[in-house]
């Protein structure tokens, strides 16, 4: 309910302002873009209510309404070892949503962003991406689902610990691996050719005493019309990734911005306090399992006759974002503290100029509403809101 509130009261105040271009912006956007934009994220909230009410029943019919405990009693029938009966049950819940919520999946791809010019996916290419999605993670998942449940099988109360010092090895095994070994089965990569670009880049680099191992450009227009840019990796592996959409669209210097911006993440350490938060928040959910495993009613509560410990971590994966929802203002507030971090890092390296033109032509390209409803932006934005950050970034540039 939460949830519908803050989307309703979005669509609300973007519909309210969607014939009005905010003062700042009227010499760089147009009222017809303007207007897209405001349609577009409009027509996204509409599929998010279906989403959020489809999940919720879904959700309900999983825990209370005894689908967990009907598949799970239906593959003991098969008399496989426990180790082996918990990981079917876990992928098998998961590869059944992930079919059940396909159509919706499907029409936001093939109507709402087919509708607004973004869409570049063909069906075979969709159809290819699905089955490698679901390969990829069940190859991922699978051993470290059998590492868990043996860990809790056999190590006794405190097994959460060693748990989640394998999730933490995970999780920085996935960061050195991610860019070498799996974004290469989606996205082709190849060296950035543009010499000048190319310089620009290194020198900005060598000034902020930043090491990676190349500058690539990515095939993104083969699916999407979005544009982006991104850090990726770990230690010798990190890697720079520009969208081809978005080399396309700025110029060499708002893309050194963009870029600049990018490092300031990096020169304040944001990265490695995420790694922190996420280390220390990870614990803290380990612990709480520990503790809720042990307790008859989060079981009976759920539907679940018999105790196991694939079925409680399924359960905790399955409820605990009804729970999180609530810590998600949190997270967005120190989010966007940081990207103010990163923008000033960005002035001080490129001025005040050329990242609020970047983000100017990205707000455009990508239909990204200017006007969103400000108290769903304080509890989800990442980002702050386009007028705010780019008047920040103004204020920054006339003060140095």
């Amino acid at each position: 309910m939460l949830q519908l509130w803050l989307s309703l009261q979005h669509f609300l105040h973007i519909k309210k302002h969607k014939t009005t271009v905010p003062q700042g912006f009227v010499e760089k956007i147009s009222l017809k873009d303007h207007s897209l934009a405001a349609n577009y994220t409009m027509a996204k909230i509409k599929v998010q209510y279906v989403d959020l009410i489809f999940g919720a029943i879904l959700l309900a019919l999983w825990t209370v309404g005894g689908g967990i405990h009907y598949l799970d009693s239906q593959l003991q029938t098969f008399e496989l070892s426990p180790i082996w009966l918990g990981i079917v049950v876990i992928l098998g819940v998961t590869l059944i949503s992930d079919i059940i919520g396909l159509p919706l999946e499907i029409y936001k791809t093939f109507v709402t962003e087919e509708k607004f010019g973004f869409n570049k996916t063909t069906p075979q290419l969709y159809i290819k991406d699905w089955f490698v999605n679901n390969l990829v993670s069940f190859a991922i998942m699978i051993p470290l689902l059998a590492t868990v449940l043996w860990l809790m099988d056999s190590t006794g109360t405190y097994w959460w610990l060693l748990v989640w010092a394998v999730f933490i090895s995970f999780m920085l095994f996935m960061m050195w691996a991610y860019p070498t070994f799996i974004a290469p089965l989606y996205n082709k990569f190849t060296p950035l050719e543009d010499q000048e670009l190319k310089q620009k880049i290194e020198k900005l680099l060598d000034s902020g005493g930043f090491h990676c191992d190349g500058i690539f450009v990515m095939d993104g227009s083969k699916r999407s019309g979005h544009g982006n840019a991104y850090f990726t990796g770990l230690g010798s592996k990190k890697r720079i990734v520009f969208f081809d959409t978005l080399l396309e669209s700025l110029t060499h210097e708002e893309i050194e911005a963009v870029l600049a911006h990018e490092l300031g993440h990096f020169k304040h350490k944001h990265i490695v306090k995420k790694l922190i938060n996420t280390s220390a928040i990870s614990l803290g959910c380990l612990a709480l399992l520990g503790w809720l495993i042990e307790q008859n009613w989060f079981f009976n509560g759920l539907a679940i006759d018999t105790p196991s410990n694939h079925l409680a971590i399924l359960l905790f994966m399955l409820i605990f974002p009804v729970f999180n929802i609530f810590f998600t203002p949190i997270f967005s507030f120190l989010s966007r503290k940081q990207e103010f971090e990163a923008d000033e890092y960005a002035v001080s390296q490129t001025g005040k100029i050329h990242l609020p033109n970047a983000l100017v032509k990205m707000y455009k390209d990508n239909a990204s509403t200017l006007t969103p409803s400000p108290i769903y932006s304080a509890f989800y934005d990442s980002h702050p809101p386009a007028p705010i950050r780019i008047n920040h970034i103004q204020s920054l540039g006339d003060s140095q």
